[in-house]
């Protein structure tokens, strides 16, 4: 088995390269920071040839948790190749990168991405030149069109199995170069069998204290290296990071001076700068993208989506009603009908009802990222997150969390700071994440028909204000100091592509309609039979005397003061804890209507008052257990319950004071 590391900058095409090397689909955004963890697939073609994508990252110095996975890779588990993947019209910044990845001495080969652009537009890049000055091949490629992959694939192949290593050269001149050679060959001399000395000579002279943690000097040795690095800085009158900065981008000006002749403005760079006059504006940038967000959501729950969630919800209704009457004329248990149709049909379909709007709703987030809409509205989010104590970059997770929170929280490993990575974990619990639609869906369709839209346009923006109002708080009690500088390379506008758009859509649904077959599924049979036996296993003769309504009835004095006063709507939020979904599953098991019958149910057990108080609780209280999950992993045990109490009161203090104030505009 050869084990291949694909690595690059953010941005650089590496998804698209990774989909043509194993033939993957991998979705692809027009937006920095698509791949945060590692995923591995087989090479097209190739026996036992495995090739794993990592984060992009711009350096390994382990500031961020992408660059700590990917250097923790090269490290620990020691892949036979690297494939570094470069974006050949920006080809000095990530060159930067190169220069690190070749001290570890691991064989490599440098795919030049994107040369199509660089040709078009009148550059050129002397690849010999390339191979020379840094010692390894470069194979000039353009993932998008397929060309030069065979190539590709083959140099790297050939590169591993002759073991190719990067041919080890001082690349730097003057004091900095000097001092960088004698720590080298001191930590050589120390330990002949230490391959990636010129990696840690390098790592030492920027003072990172892992690989201080890694090696094993004498104290000696260790006085005498650090004499070296503070001679260096006292005589450049510079600091050590600064220095080995300063020598690798002198080397890069050097060699891209002679290499490389730069393109010209492309037409896709000067439309991009056109449009972001507007969408970009510093003074209209923000109600543009408020507009857009309005639009989207009025055609998705005010247009389109209620329309086809209405047929679907009578087709699922239809066929309910089908199999029951096929299932008693076929003379099956009485037990085992409701089982089906009021058990898992009624669960299952109230929720599948719900496929359509979020498809639309994804449909139109999907051309926003891959148009490079959503980079700019990080881009101009940046001073409003600021203002309580966010990075603009936070932005991208809270977008993602608008999906689902898992991947939104796994995305907050973008950001390079620990305390902004922390807040924003925080914050995501109050986007509204798709599984909350089916309830938003049926709440609306119920009790405000009328005004559909505009309910769930005031749903988002309430959990948005909530968060920022939790944010400040967090700020002054909690994580004190000011967020990170906001950093992020913008791409090009682009007209969305078929294939990622679609991949996309496909990526959402799977998830919902998996959910909806497994936990939805499981979870309705349970409340069916909670609600069809008592505690003595015998049916029940009226579902208030079940099992489900004693639990039910213990939760229902906590949410008397919000205006639900019956046991089924308890009950239904316990449920939510599994999954949001399920507490539209519940409500369909117990009213023990139908699925298209099921908005006209909930009028005997809520008022439009405490309807609303309903849909600000659900918005706010303690995130699903999948959630509550990844949110342990990538914090700790006492962060993810401090998240589901702070949540849940937080919620019920919002709904009590939203039910009080339209109480008392009634009154």
């Amino acid at each position: 088995m050869i084990t291949f590391a694909l690595i690059g900058n953010q941005n650089c095409g590496k998804t698209t390269l990774y989909n043509q090397l194993t033939g993957g689909n991998q979705h692809v955004g027009n937006f920095p920071g698509v791949t945060v963890e590692r995923k591995e697939g087989m090479i097209r073609k190739q026996k036992d040839i495995v090739v794993v994508d990592l984060p992009g990252i711009y350096s390994l110095s382990p500031y961020t948790k992408e660059e700590i996975v990917t250097r923790e890779f090269l490290i620990k588990e020691h892949p036979e190749g690297i494939i570094n993947i470069i974006d050949a019209t920006n080809i000095e910044r990530n060159l930067y990168l190169s220069l690190q990845l070749i001290q570890f001495n691991i064989p490599m080969v440098i795919a030049l991405n994107m040369m199509d652009e660089v040709s078009a537009n009148g550059g050129t890049i002397d690849i010999r030149k390339l191979e020379d000055s840094l010692g390894v091949p470069v194979i000039p490629i353009a993932a998008v069109r397929n060309q030069g992959i065979e190539k590709l694939i083959s140099t790297a192949l050939e590169t591993v199995v002759n073991r190719n290593t990067p041919k080890q050269q001082n690349f730097y001149t003057g004091l900095c170069a000097q001092t960088y050679s004698e720590i080298t060959t001191i930590l050589t001399k120390a330990d002949r069998k230490d391959k990636k000395a010129a990696f840690h000579a390098i790592k030492l002279m920027e003072n990172d204290g892992r690989v201080k943690e890694e090696i094993t000097i004498t104290k000696d040795l260790g006085e005498a290296i650090e004499k070296r690095i503070r001679t260096m800085e006292n005589t450049l009158l510079t600091d050590r990071k600064a220095a080995v900065a300063d020598m690798r981008y002198r080397f890069l000006d050097s060699l891209c001076s002679e290499a490389v002749v730069r393109p010209g403005e492309s037409i896709h760079k000067r439309r991009s700068l056109r449009i972001d006059n507007v969408l970009a504006n510093r003074y209209i940038g923000i109600p543009v993208f408020i507009l857009i967000m309005l639009s989207v959501f009025w055609l998705t729950f005010g247009v389109i989506g209620s329309f086809l969630s209405n047929l679907l919800a009578g087709g699922i209704q239809v066929l309910t009603d089908f199999l029951r009457d096929i299932l008693v004329r076929a003379g099956i248990k009485d037990i085992l009908v409701s089982l089906v149709t009021d058990g898992i049909l009624a669960g299952v379909g109230s929720v599948l009802s719900f496929v359509p709007t979020i498809v639309i709703l994804f449909f139109f987030l999907a051309l926003l990222e891959d148009s490079g809409y959503m980079a700019r509205v990080a881009f101009i989010m940046d001073k409003l997150l600021g203002n309580i104590g966010l990075s603009g970059r936070s932005f991208v997770p809270m977008i993602i969390g608008f999906g689902c929170s898992v991947p939104a929280v796994m995305a907050t490993r973008t950001l390079p700071s620990d305390r902004d990575r922390k807040m924003t974990i925080f914050l995501i619990p109050f986007m509204s994440c798709s599984a909350k639609l089916p309830i938003y869906g049926v709440f609306t369709m119920a009790f405000f028909p009328n005004h559909r839209a505009l309910v769930m346009i005031s749903l988002y923006l309430f959990g948005l204000l909530m968060g920022i109002v939790s944010t400040l708080f967090y700020k002054k009690y909690i994580f004190k100091g000011e967020a990170e500088r906001f950093v992020m390379e913008l791409p090009n506008y682009r007209i969305p592509g078929a294939k990622s758009v679609l991949l996309m859509l496909w990526d959402k649904t799977r998830d919902f309609l998996t959910r909806a077959f497994t936990v939805i599924f499981l979870a309705s049979i349970l409340i069916w039979f909670l609600q069809k036996f008592t505690w003595n296993l015998e049916p029940s003769v009226a579902g208030s005397q079940s099992m489900l309504a004693d639990i039910g009835h213990l939760l229902t004095p906590l949410f008397k003061p919000l205006g639900f006063e019956d046991w089924r709507i308890s009950t239904a939020l316990l449920t939510g804890f599994m999954a949001k979904e399920a507490v539209i599953s519940t409500l369909g098991v117990l009213s023990g209507e139908g699925v298209k019958h099921l908005p006209a149910a909930l009028h005997q057990l809520l008022s439009p008052a405490s309807a609303y108080s309903f849909l600000i609780f659900t918005l706010i209280y303690s995130p699903c257990v999948a959630a509550v999950s990844i949110i342990r992993r990538e914090l700790n045990t006492i962060s993810a319950i401090w998240i589901m109490l702070y949540q849940t009161l937080f919620a019920w203090v919002c709904a009590w004071m939203v039910y009080g104030a339209i109480r008392l505009l009634i009154a």
